[in-house]
């Protein structure tokens, strides 16, 4: 009879180019998959339901691959630290599997369920998986962790990719003696995200699962990868992946994407379509750096990196109207409004857009990024703990950046990233009879707006842009 390995899966929802499941099935064929539905982070109201139900959706699928694989996925509703050994005990499993996590809370409940698990004489393998490189092997040349993007990114590029890992394939079930005692474990069906407290029920960016998400990046690496470098700043254009929900999930490995864009490199029939790939990869890069950040640094996760803002003088005492606005796209600035639309409806903003949003309430609203960087969790289906993070300190300029102050003009970056104004029309269609050049500009008069139930802005950008600055001159002081 062949020993049994419990292999845990959380951001890595899938059987195939997964570090861990592919260890554990070299050591035996009985592999069984377990997901547990983690209350500590299953909160209405702080969690996105397009989020849940997308992994929902992946965990529905990855069920049915288990059961191809010839085993199966076990389902657990409870707290983590009790609910994993548990299981394992009662099936008398000779280890737990799983892939690390650089995220903080994971970080502590990993070690407390390593802990109870070792205390039962159940052996514990650990391995990363979600970036290509462990945060200990990017270090700069005094062994120091990196800060800055740009020299990471020479040395992250710079070092070899690991291959993908082998699909999980002639796995053995559990048998009927061992399913009862899982249920008395608490092994159960899975819920839906409804279920769980969580309603959405518009139609999702990427359908879950391993196989959409192989067919996204496909379709992606057959055209569009190649004019990422121009194509990806515009929102009114299909430039992007949209591959981040599978990437945030695992609903595929991170190395099958590196070897899907060294092909396409080896292929690049110009300088153009190389610069393309080439800034795709930049864009993975950064994505790893912000989870290594948040590895190395987890402080992040609870504040700002920059000492200027550990008590910077935020307006939020008096601005809960002007944050109200911002979240439901009524600011009176278009490309903000479509963008924050485009989230509410949809869980999905494109990235040039999130710099856009995130840049008006930090530095036009003067709101504390932290309360947008807790909207964008509440509402994107790709919501990332790290990515997020990283993403609105680097608008807030509270972060990793060089630059000290990144301060974006709503109107500027309308015009120089929807152009016809596509965007905006789109997502304010009240707005769809504007001129091009008021719509871009902002500059939309008032008897136009009251006309179409738009909004005056609630905000001068030059005169807020200047009060930030002073601000800022003085933290620093």
């Amino acid at each position: 009879m062949s020993d049994l390995i419990l292999f845990w899966h959380r951001r890595d929802l899938r059987i195939s180019d997964n570090i861990g499941l592919a260890a554990a099935r070299q050591q035996t064929p009985k592999v069984v998959g377990v997901f547990c539905l983690d209350p500590n982070i299953l909160k209405p109201g702080d969690v996105a339901p397009a989020r849940v139900t997308y992994m929902i959706g992946c965990l529905q699928s990855l069920q049915q691959r288990y059961a191809k694989a010839g085993s199966q996925l076990l389902i657990l509703q409870a707290q983590p630290e009790r609910a994993i050994p548990a299981l394992a005990s009662a099936l008398n499993a000779k280890a737990v599997f799983w892939n690390w996590d650089v995220e903080p809370y994971s970080q502590e409940r990993d070690l407390t369920v390593k802990n109870a698990l070792q205390e039962k004489g159940i052996q514990v393998h650990n391995f990363w998986d979600q970036i290509l490189h462990a945060p200990e092997e990017i270090r700069t040349g005094l062994g120091q962790r990196y800060t800055v993007y740009t020299p990471f990114w020479k040395n992250w590029v710079s070092k070899p990719k690991a291959e993908p890992a082998e699909l999980l394939q002639a796995a053995e079930n559990l048998t009927v003696s061992e399913e009862e005692a899982a249920k008395n474990a608490g092994a159960g069906t899975l819920p839906s995200a409804k279920d769980l407290g969580f309603i959405w029920d518009n139609p999702l960016l990427l359908e879950p699962g391993e196989k959409p998400a192989q067919e996204k990046l496909e379709e992606f690496c057959q055209k569009a990868i190649y004019g990422y470098q121009e194509q990806r700043n515009f929102p009114g254009v299909e430039g992007t992946s949209t591959l981040s929900a599978a990437l945030k999930f695992g609903a595929i490995g991170i190395r099958s994407v590196w070897a899907a864009t060294d092909t396409v490199m080896q292929g690049c029939a110009s300088d153009e379509a190389c610069a393309g790939v080439q800034t795709w990869q930049q864009e993975l890069a950064w994505r790893e750096f912000y989870q290594h950040a948040m590895y190395n640094f987890p402080e992040l996760a609870a504040g700002p990196y920059r000492q200027p803002f550990k008590d910077f003088p935020w307006d939020d005492d008096e601005n809960d109207e002007r944050f109200q606005a911002w979240c439901e796209g009524r600011t009176g600035y278009p490309i903000v409004d479509a963008a924050m639309r485009q989230m509410n409806q949809t869980a999905w903003m494109h990235n040039r857009c999130r710099m856009i949003v995130a840049s008006f309430l930090t530095k036009d609203l003067i709101i504390n990024w932290q309360r947008g960087e807790k909207y964008f969790m509440q509402k994107l289906y790709d919501g990332d703990v790290s990515a997020n993070n990283g993403g609105w300190q680097w608008s807030a300029s509270s972060g990793m950046d060089p630059k000290p102050l990144r301060i974006f003009n709503p109107a500027t970056q309308a015009q120089k990233y929807d152009p016809d104004g596509e965007y905006i029309r789109q997502w304010i269609p009240e707005l769809a009879g504007v001129d091009t050049a008021a719509l871009l500009s902002g500059k939309i008069t008032p008897v136009e707006r009251q006309a179409v139930g738009y909004p005056a802005p609630i905000v001068d950008h030059n005169q807020q842009q200047r009060r930030f600055k002073e601000l800022f001159a003085q933290q620093k002081a």
